[in-house]
């Protein structure tokens, strides 16, 4: 009786050392995990979940569209290298829907409901500005790719874009300089950015002794601007100023065209801050032909980073495929965020933003980007003016990176 308890005893002993081993290899587990997110996002030992936010529908999706394909370009590439922290990202795509609250209920959802590690998204300023509460309130992160107006700083978003002085300060100083400008009519879609980005502007123009001859806006989707020109072309500036945004950009050109208006003559002039080679496609190289652009970016950029992106953009989204400005932007989303989370070693917000600081990206299709201690990236300021194949041919770029200065002293 005494041998077969012994037995009974030893093999049960045996049973629960076979396990301990297995307790062991859970236990480092769940150690590896806490170590890389203590802060409940959705991650796992082989995924971790992004979110992708954009106008895929509505005014803004002639713009937005292209972001998203760079986005899950870089998502694709970073996960064929392995992922991040040897995990493999998948994304949770929403419509932004070209409406702001909507971008901010979507928001929530991601954060909330699917606990995003971070989201790559936004376009205008008014999405930025309805998705920003949230982002602060529960801790998120965004990557927001859209040059904009600047006078802001939030330590859950990094903008990699231009602010003010990288695009619209230096590129106002450009047509002064170079073509003698000294008259302006500034034009823009009624919303945040271009009356933001037109107060900067004006401000400006009129510091270097130039004059606003005229300042209008119209709603997103506007599609009648022929009286707009009738003005134009009686008060007879130098330069039109144009920040109009979305769809409304296709009936603005072709309208200015069939008005007379040739911009190759640059009798007046054309500068836009928001026309990238994805309204192009929408507007027709024929339509936008010698117009001006100031940005960082442009397709046509000849270095070999750009040509490697370019080369994997179009065999993923076809040969007829564009890329603007944006575009680009958005790409550097993943890329500078996964820089951070290895570097952190964790997908926890507060690690990612602090790692965040003084990031490099020599790989960038604009060239080199730094992650300054304001959220914003150094950049190049670039002119160039756009021919009847869609495409823009870069006529001048700054020699340095121009430091990011989101609340310039004098414009605020």
């Amino acid at each position: 009786m005494k041998k077969l308890q012994y037995g009974i005893l030893h093999k049960k002993m045996l049973k629960a050392m076979a396990i301990i081993p297995g307790m062991m290899m859970l236990s480092s587990s769940v150690l590896a995990d806490t170590a890389v997110n203590s802060t409940d996002l959705a991650v796992t030992d082989s995924t971790v979940k992004v979110g992708i936010l954009h106008s895929l529908t509505g005014t803004m999706s002639i713009s937005e569209t292209g972001s998203v394909e760079a986005e899950k370009l870089a998502i694709e590439q970073i996960n064929a290298q392995g992922g991040v922290l040897g995990r493999q990202i998948e994304y949770i795509q929403e419509d932004g829907a070209s409406d702001w609250p909507t971008f901010a209920e979507k928001s929530k959802k991601l954060l909330i409901e699917d606990k995003v590690a971070t989201v790559f998204g936004g376009w205008t300023s008014a999405s930025r500005k309805a998705m920003l509460p949230i982002f602060e309130q529960y801790n998120g992160l965004l990557y927001y790719p859209t040059f904009y107006e600047g006078l802001e700083q939030s330590k859950n978003v990094f903008y990699t874009g231009q602010e003010a002085t990288q695009q619209i300060i230096s590129g106002i100083d450009w047509v002064s300089d170079t073509k003698g400008a000294k008259t302006f009519f500034l034009l823009g879609s009624d919303y945040i950015w271009p009356r933001t980005s037109n107060k900067i502007a004006r401000k400006h123009i009129e510091k270097l002794g130039g004059k606003v001859v005229g300042e209008e806006y119209y709603p997103l989707g506007h599609t009648q601007f022929n009286s707009v020109i009738n003005k134009i072309k009686l008060r007879k500036p130098d330069v039109i100023y144009a920040i109009v945004v979305g769809g409304s950009n296709v009936s603005f050109y072709k309208q200015l065209k069939a008005a007379g208006i040739d911009m190759t003559k640059e009798k007046p002039l054309v500068l836009t801050i928001s026309v990238t080679e994805d309204e192009i496609l929408g507007i027709g190289g024929e339509n936008m032909e010698g117009a001006y652009a100031a940005m960082k970016y442009f397709q046509s950029l000849p270095n070999e980073n750009n040509t490697k992106f370019v080369s994997s953009f179009k065999k993923k989204w076809g040969e007829d495929s564009v890329i603007g400005d944006v575009t680009q932007a958005a790409y550097l989303g993943p890329w500078l965020w996964k820089a951070a989370v290895e570097k952190a070693g964790s997908f926890d917000v507060d690690k990612v933003r602090d790692a965040s600081i003084g990031l490099e990206l020599t790989t960038a299709p604009e060239g080199y980007v730094r992650i300054h201690e304001n959220h914003h990236l150094w950049s190049k300021t670039r002119i160039a003016v756009a021919g009847d194949d869609g495409q823009y041919k870069v006529v001048y770029e700054t020699k340095d990176l121009i430091e990011p200065n989101p609340f310039p002293e004098g414009y605020q």
